[in-house]
């Protein structure tokens, strides 16, 4: 493959579409006889090839992927043993490299992809993320903020919005969210897939409160952002990445045109805690 590309930005559409060309092999070598034999290859080929290729092209930083182990707990200040070595990093690679595994454990479906971020502390915005890639090797499409697509364009006449949501697990509020505001939803799979939906015009919103970490988001809002899209927490803070807690449940991406009307409609039916 030679010598990658130096700029940061680009290196993450190179390194995203690499592990998604290894996945589309991995599911081409193995069928779907067995779907959570399937899921487990992905995943791990797709974590081994982004750590390897990371350690190799920028040593000197640091990674969270959620193939890592522990990824998912909590530094807390009296554990100072455990202190990840990415908070003290000043750049950090937030990966999933397999952000849709049902999907990409099902013949024919094409909604599954990879995901590059990074965080950097030198960065301006307040996200601090600072490149970002979507693969979806499936569609054989990759977006990324070194070229961000267009900003999408706004739908014709009194069509209604069009929220991306989970196909398996939407969360509940969205439905009465949906009602209040005239929208439909469009069900899809990876959170990665329902941002670039939003990014590219086939959804207006994806809003999401049912759990998530930091690896879920970052690259597709690194990406959005840079299109000039919103992007937030729920309740219209800032998303916030390489914390302590990984944890960073929910979140709405979609025009700007919109963020006001949904962010006011969204502290009505905000999920109980």
């Amino acid at each position: 493959m030679g010598t990658p590309p130096v700029i940061d930005a680009e290196f993450a559409r190179w390194l995203a579409d690499r592990a998604g060309q290894l996945l589309l092999r991995v599911r081409d070598e193995m069928g779907y006889a067995d779907g959570k034999a399937l899921k487990t290859a992905g995943d791990r080929a797709a974590h081994n090839l982004l750590r390897s290729e990371l350690a190799r092209w920028r040593p000197a930083d640091a990674v969270l992927s959620e193939e890592d182990d522990h990824s998912r707990l909590a530094w807390q200040d009296s554990e100072p043993a455990a202190r990840p070595e990415r908070l003290g990093a000043g750049r950090v690679w937030i990966v999933d490299p397999l952000d849709g595994t049902r999907e990409f454990s099902e013949q024919g479906r094409t909604d599954w992809a990879v995901h590059i971020a990074l965080w950097s502390a030198d960065s301006s915005t307040p996200s601090h993320l600072a490149a970002g890639a979507v693969a979806m090797p499936a569609q054989h499409r990759t977006i990324a903020s070194d070229h961000p697509p267009a900003y999408p364009p706004m739908p014709l006449g009194d069509a209604p919005i069009r929220i991306a949501a989970s196909r398996t697990r939407p969360p509940a509020f969205v439905t009465a969210l949906a009602e209040e505001i005239g929208a439909e939803l469009v069900p899809m799979g990876s959170a990665g897939v329902k941002i670039a939906a939003v990014i590219n015009g086939e959804a207006d919103a994806y809003v999401h409160a049912g759990g998530q970490y930091e690896w879920d988001s970052a690259a597709p809002v690194a990406v959005a952002l840079a299109t000039g899209l919103h992007a937030s927490r729920i309740d219209g803070s800032t998303l916030k990445y390489n914390e302590a807690d990984p944890k960073l449940p929910d979140l709405v991406v979609c025009r700007k045109d919109l963020a006001p009307r949904l962010l006011a409609a969204l502290q009505r039916h905000l999920p109980s805690e």
